[in-house]
């Protein structure tokens, strides 16, 4: 686990700790010193923590014009014991919510599993931006975690999507593909 990294050829669009309007502004993540550990295994230190001890984050772009922010995780997600889902919303989704941040693309291909309790903070995501449009998409969750992600109906406040070649593509490109995507599905669905 400490050789994942968080993806890093957008940091000449975004970087988290130099954007004033972050929860991570300010914050200095050290190229050598590991800390962070998941369970007993240390993680690469550009990973940050939003309080959780099992799942950290890297905020890879946000753009507040195209209310957007792509986020990528690593660990555990464990609502049931560590509670994750809260200690995100509260911690980092409400604040990127004041600053008018409503589409979400959340890259969980290095959610390893995935411990449910109840669906409560999910629905009051939902519900904090489905009035502007705004949608919680997982992307590359590997097949395990959405299966146990999907047992509790997860898939009612969010979309699940695999998009293998999203490193090639810039940040609102993929934004705009994901739309297109999503505008599709709705469309079906309403059908």
């Amino acid at each position: 686990m400490q050789d994942i990294e968080p993806f890093y050829n957008w940091r000449h669009i975004y970087v988290a700790n130099e954007d004033e309007h972050s929860p991570f502004w300010g914050h200095a993540n050290s190229e050598f010193q590991y800390s962070n550990t998941i369970y007993n295994y240390y993680i690469h230190p550009q990973w940050d923590s939003f309080g959780s001890t099992t799942l950290y984050v890297k905020a890879l772009f946000v753009d507040y014009e195209q209310n957007i922010a792509i986020l990528e995780f690593i660990g555990e997600w464990n609502d049931a014991i560590e509670n994750d889902c809260m200690l995100l919303k509260r911690d980092l989704i409400d604040c990127l919510l004041q600053k008018g941040i409503y589409k979400f693309i959340l890259i969980t291909e290095n959610v390893l599993n995935f411990h449910s309790s109840d669906d409560s903070y999910y629905e009051e995501w939902y519900q904090d931006i489905e009035e502007e449009g705004g949608w919680i998409l997982f992307l590359n969750m590997p097949a395990a975690t959405k299966a146990e992600f999907m047992q509790i109906s997860i898939h009612r406040y969010a979309f699940f999507m695999d998009i293998e070649q999203w490193r090639t593509l810039q940040p609102l490109i993929l934004m705009n593909f994901i739309e297109q995507k999503l505008l599709r599905i709705q469309q079906n669905t309403e059908e």
